[in-house]
């Protein structure tokens, strides 16, 4: 998967579980301070993205680095490609 095909994928699943519209997602959205994000809805999207991507569980010291929604792109880049 290309890294635009990463973001559009993932910009339509936070779109999902924020209930937001998913133009107003951006790679530079940062969870808690653009998405309003706290640490349930955070857990609850990588679940997410564990089932829509096939990955193995996402350890918590990965999860402490996702801060924006690029840092995922690039994250997932790295464990799909």
């Amino acid at each position: 998967m290309t890294p635009e095909e990463l973001f559009s994928t993932l910009q339509n699943l936070i779109a999902e579980q924020f209930a937001l519209d998913p133009e107003t997602i951006t790679m530079s959205s940062s969870f808690t301070d653009d998405l309003g994000a706290d640490s349930v809805d955070l857990v609850e999207l990588v679940m997410a993205m564990e089932e829509e991507f096939d990955l193995d569980e996402v350890n918590e010291d990965d999860l402490a680095q996702l801060k924006t929604v690029g840092d995922c792109v690039k994250y997932l880049s790295g464990r799909i490609n």
